[in-house]
């Protein structure tokens, strides 16, 4: 059993639904006499309040059924005329069915109406084939929608706070964790979680194509980077003095602070610039370079170095300013739909500045890959409604549309949840069946028995059967299904069999395409898109160590990122829907994809930032520090190499480590080069733990830097 909460959500859905179907069903078949429009009333509340996942407020929800519409009655009136034979019915489900589950890519609304919009072309789909229907068909769809439309708004769902508004808590929590000692390590941790969007309703979720919520996901992702980076900073506090660092921090501050005024009002955005105008200072006063020597530093007197401590907060430091940098920049983009002044670097906000039509293409393009769990997903989806229809077209089954149902309601992404729950389900539609039965020969052809039933069966069977499970609620839609076809044409308890014969028909179609369509879900594909996105991110270390090993600063050609955005994009899809893959997969012993996607970002941002403001060593590009710097890159792309191939299944022997300088100034090489793969080294040990038992110690490739982990 759910909890209060959950219960009282699914008895507001089933009160919404059964009022809806009551006003539309009744009026239309006893006062109108026009069972075509009443069936269709009927179906169309359940088609867009149950069988649709449609998130956000009543509002919301509403808003969406009605722009919803026209297109349903669209695919209503193009299942009307490809009902004229199987083989035509067959290519428009096919097509239909592929379009409307593709259409998750463009977000959680357009996936959530999915499965309503097909129902709506099934139900017309299937013969006789009456063009002359159609007017009645489309009434019913219109009446049905707009009643569920208008109890949304009566009876709605509570609201939750907006995307906009999460972000701007998180900032201050960040604006306050910029001091040290004003909040703890796991207050931070823990504000950053919540912005996670598992933790997100649907509705508030930016995962729409346009600039707008693009910008929004990508600064989420930079708020809970720049909390952990805070967090990591205050249990790492030196205790020696470092003023630079301490204005750095007030104004990463106040940065944060105006970030998050900016976003709920959309006013008195932060200075353009200031923030990346207080990093360059910041760089500049760390070590100024003369001739390759080090003359003014921001702690001792000239030529002395800081300790080794407030050299690695400093880069720490400049790391999460330009986290926050990237906040200011998508807040930003986010507000004004575009960036008011160029957004760098480039690579990083590539959507900025391209048409919504653009953006679109490259969201679809992106995804039409068969490593697209999304693409994966409308395959499978379309041809299991397709075979379904050939099927109930071609044995000629009687309510054939009830197996294209069972389809659509009981496939799941993968094979073992599929049959978990085509067992429940049959089970289920057995007692429903059984009980169907003998209220259809017990009352006979008493119709104002029947209508009286309805509702209260749709009542209770609406709101017990997300409660109680999929079996309850097969069988309270049987008994529904039974009440309702009764009043429309004289039946008898073989209408239950019909109904049992499709269903089951449905359900070995459904387990047929998990078996033969991708029968692991994500979980193999989450594997190959971690795999891909290591191997992608790990080429960008050697050129970036040797952008901030070669002078003059950016001599040297900068890694191209595009690949490895795209690669996290597929990665982070994948991961998401191996999350919802039930049961426990979430809960599962193996690989630590999100410490995947976590090193995956640090690769990223580390080849965003440190050509740009990393310290570079004052020997340049001899010395043996420089020498270990740059074999060190190399060897961290091989070892991302190596944990991507482990990934996979295969197994790779470790290289040995670098051997590294005995002793060497800090100052001889870039600390903050030194941080960033140090704390790599320190993440792939991690995921290979999480992979195979620890076999060495110490981070590949950086004995005894452990203290330097950023």
């Amino acid at each position: 059993m759910s909890t209060g909460v959950d219960r009282s959500a699914a008895l507001r859905k089933a009160a919404r639904v059964t009022l809806a179907v009551s006003i539309g069903f009744y009026p239309l078949l006893y006062a109108a006499e026009q069972p075509i429009a009443a069936l269709y009333a009927l179906f169309a509340p359940i088609a867009f309040g149950l069988l649709s996942a449609i998130p956000g407020s009543g509002r919301q929800r509403a808003s969406v059924m009605l722009c919803a519409l026209p297109a349903g009655l669209a695919l209503a009136s193009l299942g009307t005329v490809l009902a004229v034979n199987t083989w035509a019915a067959v290519g428009g489900v096919l097509a239909v069915g592929f379009l409307l589950t593709f259409a998750a890519v463009a977000g959680p609304r357009p996936a959530g109406t999915g499965p309503g919009l097909q129902l709506f072309y099934i139900l017309a789909c299937f013969p006789p084939y009456d063009p002359d229907s159609l007017g009645a068909r489309l009434l019913g769809l219109t009446t049905g929608t707009l009643l569920l439309a208008a109890w949304e708004v009566l009876l709605p769902e509570p609201s939750s706070a907006s995307y906009r508004e999460r972000l701007a808590r998180a900032l201050e929590t960040a604006a306050a964790g910029a001091t040290p000692g004003e909040v703890t390590p796991e207050k931070l941790r823990r504000a950053g979680s919540r912005l996670r969007l598992s933790h997100i309703p649907p509705a508030e979720r930016p995962a729409g194509a346009g600039r707008t919520d693009r910008a929004l996901d990508q600064a989420g992702r930079s708020v809970r980077r720049l909390l952990e980076q805070l967090a990591t900073l205050a249990e790492a506090t030196p205790r020696a003095a470092d003023e630079a660092s301490t204005a750095l921090l007030g104004r990463v501050a106040a940065v944060c602070t105006a970030c998050a005024r900016f976003l709920r009002t959309g006013s008195h955005p932060p200075p353009a610039g200031a923030l990346e105008e207080a990093m360059r200072r910041f760089q500049e006063e760390r070590v100024l370079l003369v001739s390759g020597a080090p003359v003014r530093l921001v702690s001792g007197p000239p030529g002395d170095l800081p300790p080794t401590a407030v050299l690695q907060r400093q880069s720490r430091v400049l790391a999460l300013a330009e986290s926050a940098r990237i906040v200011e920049v998508t807040a930003d983009i986010a507000v004004n739909d575009g960036p008011t002044a160029p957004a760098a670097p480039r690579d990083l906000f590539w959507y900025a500045e391209l048409s919504t039509p653009r953006l679109w293409a490259h969201r679809v393009l992106g995804n039409m890959t068969f490593r697209s769990v999304v693409f994966q997903n409308a395959v499978r989806t379309s041809l299991g409604l397709a075979a379904a229809r050939l099927v109930a077209g071609s044995f000629d089954l009687a309510h054939g549309f009830w197996v294209l149902l069972a389809v659509l309601t009981l496939e799941r992404t993968t094979v073992g949840a599929t049959w978990r729950t085509v067992r429940l389900s049959v089970a289920g539609n057995a007692v429903g069946a059984l009980v169907a039965g003998a209220l259809l020969t017990g009352v006979g052809p008493h119709t104002d028995v029947y209508a009286a039933l309805l509702a209260p069966a749709m009542l209770v069977g609406f709101w017990l059967g997300p409660l109680l499970g999929i079996a309850f609620a097969q069988g309270a839609f049987t008994l529904v299904v039974a009440t309702a076809f009764a009043q429309l044409s004289p039946v008898t308890w073989r209408l239950s069999e019909a109904r049992m014969i499709d269903v089951v028909t449905g359900s070995v179609i459904g387990l047929l395409c998990g078996l033969l369509a991708w029968p692991a879900g994500a979980r193999r594909e989450v594997r190959r898109a971690m795999a891909g996105l290591l191997r992608s991110c790990g080429g960008m270390v050697p050129p970036t160590a040797e952008t901030l090993l070669t002078p003059p600063p950016g001599s040297s050609a900068q890694p191209q990122t595009l690949p490895s955005l795209h690669r996290l994009r597929l990665a982070e899809a994948a991961y998401a829907q191996y999350r919802s893959e039930a049961p426990g997969a979430s809960e599962e012993t193996g690989p630590d994809w999100h410490s995947v996607l976590i090193v995956a970002n640090h690769m990223l941002m580390g080849a965003y930032r440190l050509p740009r403001f990393g310290l570079r060593p004052s020997s340049g590009t001899t010395g043996s520090s420089a020498a270990w710097a740059r074999a060190t890159a190399t060897a961290m792309e091989a070892e991302a190499d190596r944990i991507a191939s482990l990934l996979t299944g295969r197994t790779v022997p470790a290289r040995p480590p670098v051997p590294q300088p005995g002793d060497y100034p800090p100052a001889s090489m870039s600390v903050d080069l030194e941080v960033w793969m140090t704390s790599l080294g320190h993440q792939f040990a991690r995921i290979e733990a999480s992979v195979t038992p620890p076999s060495r110690p110490g981070a590949p490739g950086l004995p005894g830097r452990s203290d330097r982990e950023s």
